[in-house]
């Protein structure tokens, strides 16, 4: 069983509302003044669906490690070599958009391609056929069916 004991700020008090939408300039929220402290204590018992679900995920992502039969060195390489690849692209990304006119420039063609994408495959019926064509053809071709 867990306990969590919390210091509050003096309460919150709002003020009747009558009606969904209101008209008044009024706050909604105002402060009751005064130093009083409010104290908390909360005991939570019993598991929550929550952290049974996440222990779930971490029983079958353990069972799935010790069937593997790759090698687990290598993959976890893999994966720190994927948490540097993403680390030093967002500070590639950073220290381009603090170049002054590339930014602009980047958002510009961004802008132009979204427009010809637009154009080119969903304003008109025949063309988003084709994309979804397109699209499940390389699913496909990814998947191996």
């Amino acid at each position: 069983m867990a306990s969590i004991t919390a210091s509050l700020l003096p309460p919150l008090c709002l003020q009747d509302r009558k009606t969904l939408f209101r008209t008044s300039q009024k706050p909604l929220v105002f402060y009751t003044g005064g130093r009083q402290k409010s104290t908390v204590i909360v005991k939570a018992s019993g598991d929550s669906s929550e952290s049974s679900t996440s222990l779930s995920i971490v029983k079958s992502v353990q069972n799935v490690w010790d069937k593997s039969d790759e090698d687990k060195v290598g993959l976890i390489g893999l994966g720190f070599a994927a948490i540097v690849a993403l680390w030093t692209s967002t500070n590639v990304i950073s220290a381009v958009d603090k170049l002054p006119i590339i930014p602009v420039v980047l958002e510009i063609i961004g802008i132009l391609f979204s427009t010809w994408f637009v154009y080119r495959y969903l304003l008109f019926k025949p063309d988003r056929e084709e994309l979804y064509q397109i699209i499940n053809k390389t699913i496909s071709q990814i998947f191996g069916q």
